[in-house]
């Protein structure tokens, strides 16, 4: 029976005789906190993603709530203005007295809330690929770290397209910034030299690509194949695409692989003039598994429409969720503290076959996977790994790859192997 009050007493007692982590008080409901963009430039990815967790909420509640609670979602629509993030998620954690966050999608915004989450002892499940260099005792990184996407997508270029010219296209914000600095170096390391790098930012919402694919084109001129790594974020991809398809570009002249753009993105896409461009995550809807055939169904069912599409950062959400779940199971309490020891080492199936693995440096062990666009808006797989832990320290920057996060051991998300120091604070901005 789902109830809707607090246990103490003789129910914490037996709570932690039955040798859970804490005796903590357990207040019902249970309140998770939604903190998605649901306007401005970022909607378009990010509305799907509390939709996501509405259905996640929803199914838990089916199966009988958690601690013997109801779980009620507390969404906030932080309207794709970072500083917002910081606000509403203090909105969550002082005014509505959330247990957990899952939200987020850029990089800056997870900047945004950061010191907050930190400040009140939050806990954040973070579900979006990132830059890496960072590692929080209160976040959970559920997408993937540059060694689990942006590396081997590289190493795909390099292996088995010969692509010997480097475009890197992203959104002027701290993930392609960061990201492109660590690929700078990587291709640097494997040969690449430094005026076979082209690199270019622009804002949010841009939308006048004729300059920047030309100027793509031109790095072309003198045989060599070039590739484009886009970090292009939001609803900027429509008029990127747009421009490919208007120049004539097709994959086979310069293929593009994308790490912010996936089924959801695409599904608002003329896609007959995509096909063969590629795209490295760590879930494809197109996975042929029964778990994600049943997952589908369930997105379908609880949407209303069978032809919404699932991404990646659904199945991060889906992931992390049930694992604070089973964390919160363990513990017996969704006290912050109790629940994130018992995250270390929790293990939960992926959609795409194998098991996701919880580090202690608050990141996934997950397969990487990189799919080629089809004329119906869905990737063939073409790539597929065994699952890879993430690292929140790149090895290809000098200064990063003496860090190490251990949250259970050492205590500690910025160890200097080198100093045998814990280093508190790195900006990365």
């Amino acid at each position: 029976m789902i109830k809707s009050l607090k246990l103490s007493g003789v129910a914490a007692a037996a709570l932690f005789a039955a040798g859970t982590a804490s005796a903590q008080d357990v207040s019902c409901p249970i309140k998770v906190g939604v903190l998605h963009s649901l306007s401005g430039t970022m909607a378009i990815s990010e509305t799907t993603l509390k939709d996501t967790m509405l259905m996640l909420v929803e199914a838990q509640n089916e199966k009988g709530g958690l601690l013997g609670c109801e779980l009620e979602a507390v969404v906030v629509d932080p309207a794709s203005d970072w500083p917002l993030f910081a606000e509403k998620a203090r909105e969550l954690l002082t005014v509505h007295d959330v247990d957990v966050i899952f939200g987020n999608w850029t990089s800056v915004s997870r900047k945004s809330v950061l010191p907050v989450i930190e400040e009140l002892n939050g806990l954040l499940f973070y579900p979006v690929q990132y830059e890496g260099e960072e590692s929080s005792k209160n976040v959970f990184y559920t997408g993937a770290a540059p060694n689990q996407q942006a590396i081997p997508a590289v190493d795909y270029y390099l292996e088995e397209l010969g692509v010997e010219k480097f475009a890197l296209l992203g959104t002027d914000y701290v993930y392609p910034r960061t990201t492109n600095n660590i690929l700078e170096s990587y291709l640097k390391d494997k040969g690449i030299p430094e005026e076979d790098i082209f690199v270019n930012y622009t804002p949010f919402g841009h939308s006048d690509w004729a300059t920047i694919v030309a100027d793509v084109v031109a790095l072309g001129e003198d045989g060599k194949q070039v590739g484009v790594v886009s970090t292009i974020n939001g609803d900027a991809n429509i008029g990127f695409y747009k421009e490919l398809a208007a120049a004539g570009i097709s994959a086979d002249d310069i293929p593009v692989v994308a790490f912010s753009v996936g089924e959801e993105e695409l599904s608002g896409l003329d896609t007959s003039n995509l096909e063969g461009h590629l795209a490295a995550w760590n879930y494809f809807m197109s996975a042929d598994t029964p778990a994600n055939a049943e997952f589908i169904e369930q997105w379908h069912a609880f949407i209303g429409d069978d032809a919404r599409v699932t991404n990646d950062p659904m199945e991060a959400h889906y992931i992390g969720f049930n694992m604070w779940v089973n964390a919160a199971t363990e513990a017996g309490t969704t006290d912050v503290d109790a629940v994130r020891e018992a995250m270390w080492g929790q293990e939960f199936p992926n959609l795409t076959g194998g098991t996701a693995v919880m580090g202690v440096n608050h990141h996934l062990a997950k397969p990487v996977l990189i799919g080629e666009i089809r004329a119906d808006g869905q990737f063939d797989i073409i790539s597929q790994t065994d699952p890879v832990p993430g690292d929140a320290w790149t090895d290809f920057l000098p200064e990063s790859a003496v860090l190490k996060s251990d949250w259970k051991d050492l205590e500690c998300g910025m160890y200097n192997t080198e100093t045998s120091t814990c280093v508190q604070i790195k900006s990365n901005y």
